[in-house]
């Protein structure tokens, strides 16, 4: 058996020497993209400005206003890694934002199809009449469910489409879209998981709370502490650790 051993090309304009790193570092950053030393700063305050992320105003007006009304919020999440991750995210940092009124459903997808589709708007509508959602919140998935959505809508339920899969030629009629890759959105990073996508509608939710004198004198709750999740969402889904992604 022969081995063949891949080298990395090595730009030898760039210079991470400000850093401090021990040389065999400094090579493998350099041979891993890494081009400069603001780069390999890790801190939360380096994460893209989530206003950059298109809907995003739109998504936390409506999630905020569904907390403070204590509406009915329903999560429809993925099956897989980073699907399961993404739900728990969401209903989490909603009841830690204060919503009180939260579920969430998983479907099957060999029995009801991938997405939000009109077959879980029924079950999410008529499987407990004490929780008939006044809103769903799609994550990791949506961005393709156009029935779905439009049947949502016909039984009044309004639909938050988070997601990070590329879009097709017509977009569902949403009350809000959050996808990085839809068109027209100009976020830098493009290679945001689903869970990744939710914890910064919750970042923007918070905001908007804020802004609302929700949290009285407090800042709100410290959704940091749900980073594990992103962390274990965004490595199971295989997206390019890039920058940001390394942030979070």
């Amino acid at each position: 058996m022969s081995i063949t051993i891949k080298r990395r090309p090595v730009d030898d304009t760039i210079a991470l020497t400000e850093a401090g790193l021990h040389p065999v570092l400094e090579s493998i950053y350099v041979r891993r993209g890494i081009q400069s030393v603001q780069q390999l700063e890790r801190g939360l305050a380096h994460l893209l400005p989530l206003d950059q992320l298109k809907g995003v105003e739109s998504a936390a007006e409506l999630l905020a206003g569904a907390v403070t009304s204590q509406q009915r919020i329903l999560i429809v999440g993925d099956f897989d890694c980073d699907g399961a991750t993404s739900s728990a995210l969401a209903v989490r940092a909603l009841h830690m934002l204060g919503a009180t009124q939260v579920d969430y459903l998983v479907p099957n997808r060999f029995e009801y199809g991938y997405g939000l589709t009109p077959e879980i708007v029924a079950v999410a509508a008529e499987r407990n009449p004490d929780f008939i959602p006044d809103l769903i919140v799609t994550v990791d998935n949506g961005i393709s469910s156009i029935e779905g959505v439009a049947a949502a809508n016909e039984r009044g339920i309004r639909v938050l489409v988070t997601d990070h899969h590329l879009q097709g030629n017509e977009l569902p009629a949403a009350a809000a879209i959050v996808n990085p890759n839809q068109q027209g959105d100009e976020f830098p990073s493009k290679n945001l998981a689903g869970v990744g996508v939710i914890f910064y509608v919750m970042l923007a939710v918070r905001a908007v709370l804020r802004k609302q004198g929700f949290f009285g004198n407090e800042s709100g709750p410290n959704l940091a502490e749900l980073l594990d999740l992103v962390a274990l969402g965004t490595v199971a889904d295989v997206v390019p650790l890039d920058h940001n992604n390394r942030i979070l």
